[in-house]
């Protein structure tokens, strides 16, 4: 695990704890009746057979046991209406789990011209991603425009019904979700974790995501209804 997800939730007053790779539901659940919430992170490229496509050359890395272990952690965390919080592959799981589909391969499918593929160490800017007005985003941060670092090269095609945007790129593909149906369920498609400290949008970001953890009415998202 990289230690970025780990620092930005230690940074925002939060514990946080890795979970062991297994598909355990009765394992699972026990750890989940002790958490607060649930972040997502980076990793794999999710199996197509998820979102009924065949796999393609331009398809990464896989983890089946990843996308079963995490599949019936949101099934669960929402369920419970626990806060979620995804990071890039943390975005595409949860649209697929709740019936999106992917770009198998931004750079062959979509055709953008967008910097969606960063450099190392990822904790520069590579594109702005409009903020939708109103939504969960924009009024956390206050702003309409936000310089994001980009480290990925799949993201959504078809995005989830019960999912709404909250950050596009300027190519349209949607960098920011969120649940239209939960208490806290956010997600996005660029890595705050790269630049917790150094970069106040992104730790606000981790900030709300904790406030929404302790059931903090000071959390902005919350007050803004979203």
């Amino acid at each position: 695990m990289l230690p970025g997800y780990q620092e930005g939730i230690v940074a925002a007053g939060g514990t946080p704890v890795i979970l062991p790779l297994t598909d355990s539901h009765e394992v699972l659940s026990l750890l989940l009746d002790h958490l607060d919430g649930v972040l997502v992170t980076g990793g794999q490229d999710v199996d197509p057979a998820r979102y009924g496509e065949e796999k393609r050359d331009t398809c990464g890395e896989l983890c089946p046991a990843r996308d079963a272990m995490e599949a019936f952690i949101l099934g669960e965390a929402l369920r419970r209406d626990m806060p979620v919080f995804g990071i890039c592959r943390g975005l595409q799981m949860l649209n697929v789990f709740l019936g999106g589909t992917l770009y198998q391969d931004i750079p062959t499918e979509l055709h953008s011209t967008v910097q969606h593929h960063g450099q190392k160490p990822y904790d520069a800017p590579d594109h702005e991603v409009t903020l939708v007005e109103g939504e969960w985003l924009e009024k956390l941060l206050g702003k309409h425009r936000l310089p994001v670092n980009s480290y990925h090269h799949q993201g959504i095609r078809e995005m989830a019904g019960d999912l709404c945007a909250t950050a596009v790129a300027p190519d349209g593909l949607v960098e920011g979700v969120r649940s239209r149906h939960h208490r806290w369920v956010q997600a996005v498609q660029w890595h705050p974790e790269f630049m917790p400290v150094k970069d106040p949008d992104s730790s606000r970001i981790f900030q709300d995501f904790v406030c929404a953890c302790r059931g903090d009415e000071g959390s902005r998202a919350q007050r803004a209804g979203s």
